[in-house]
C-alpha cells in the first residue's frame, strides 16, 4: 500500500493540497509522499463503515512512514472505542432519537456491543480533563 493511495480509498480532489508527513510534519509538495493504512479504533469514517478502524497515514520517506506505522502498532485497538464511534455516527444523524433495535441495525452492532460502546464513551467522558473540577488553591502550594 506504500507509494500510492490504497485501492478503494476515496479521493475527493485530484488537485489536492500538499500532504504533511505524519512523523515530522514536513510539507510534501512534489508527489513523493508514501501512504499506508494502520489500524486505529478511534477512527470512524463520516459516512462509510467500510473505513471504520482504518487510518491512512502519510510519510515523507519510507523511514518516517515505518515510524508512524510502529507508533500505531503500539497503540491498543479497543473494540468498545470503535463501537462508541459507530454509535455516535448514527446518533448524529438521528437527533430525535432512535430505538435500540434501530441503533443495532444501523450500526451493525449487537445489544451487548452497544452497551459496551456507550459505557466506553461514558468512562472516556468522565476521565476527560475538560470536565474534571479544577483544584482550588488554599495558600502557597496547597490545594483542596
Amino acid at each position: 500500500m506504500d507509494g500510492d493511495r490504497p485501492a478503494g480509498w476515496p479521493v475527493e480532489d485530484e488537485a489536492a493540497e500538499p500532504e504533511l508527513c505524519d512523523w515530522c510534519g514536513a510539507v510534501i509538495e512534489d508527489g513523493s509522499e508514501l501512504y499506508a493504512i494502520v489500524w486505529d479504533s478511534s477512527v470512524v469514517h463520516a459516512h462509510d463503515p467500510r473505513y471504520d478502524g482504518a487510518r491512512m497515514v502519510v510519510g515523507c520517506a519510507r523511514e518516517h512512514l515505518q515510524l508512524v506505522q510502529e507508533q500505531y502498532r503500539q497503540r491498543p485497538f479497543v473494540d468498545a472505542e470503535l463501537w462508541a464511534g459507530k454509535i455516535e455516527r448514527v446518533l448524529d444523524k438521528h437527533p430525535e432519537g432512535i430505538s435500540q433495535e434501530e441503533l443495532c441495525r444501523l450500526t451493525g452492532l449487537n445489544p451487548a456491543q452497544i452497551e459496551l460502546g456507550v459505557l466506553w464513551q461514558d468512562v472516556h467522558f468522565l476521565l476527560s480533563p475538560a470536565i474534571r473540577p479544577a483544584r482550588r488553591r488554599r495558600g502557597p502550594g496547597l490545594t483542596a
